[in-house]
């Protein structure tokens, strides 16, 4: 075999390996995206544990081929840049960076992505964007589990109250006596 062929092997393991551990993928067309513009999406990637990389459209097809994903191909056309990560992040971070500026929605552009091993399409990606972060989740969650123990521990603590409040009443009571 080809050295050449090889390390196209070597990438299509390494691409599926990537879409195996990332809750998801968001796949976008890019032009025109100045050299500050990219960086500072990059670093924002990078502070939100994204992995963001351009590859060759060939080899992820293989790689989606490979991990049994269908519904990509007519999306996997022209320059192409793909951020892997957690459920909604990628889609939030590209989707404020489009957002950000009228000139951004030409310059980039949501092809499409995958969610638990399922192609969406751009529409459910923005959709994605807007579902609030995991953290955020958790404490809403975390804060609808303490609300009934937290209520519990007020109504004992006035039913209590209100006993101190009529003991004192008695108390007052008798002294006046």
């Amino acid at each position: 075999m080809s050295k050449n062929l090889e390390l196209k092997k070597q990438a299509v393991t390494e691409i599926s390996d990537k879409i195996k551990n990332s809750e998801s993928m968001v796949v976008v067309s890019f032009s025109g995206i100045t050299v500050e513009q990219i960086t500072n999406l990059r670093s924002k990637f990078r502070e939100a544990n994204v992995d963001y990389c351009v590859l060759k459209n060939t080899l992820v097809r293989r790689a989606l081929d490979d991990l049994k994903i269908e519904g990509m191909d007519e999306h996997l056309l022209g320059p192409s840049a793909f951020a892997f990560g957690d459920a909604v992040s990628p889609a939030k971070i590209i989707t404020d960076f489009i957002d950000a500026d009228k000139e951004n929605v030409k310059k980039m552009q949501i092809k499409a992505g995958i969610i638990d091993g399922r192609a969406i399409d751009a529409n459910e990606v923005r959709a994605l964007s807007k579902l609030p972060s995991r953290e955020v989740l958790i404490a809403k969650m975390m804060g609808s589990m303490n609300a009934p123990i937290t209520n519990f521990v007020g109504v004992l603590s006035a039913t209590l109250r209100s006993l101190v409040y009529a003991l004192d009443s008695v108390r007052q009571q008798k002294e006046s006596a």
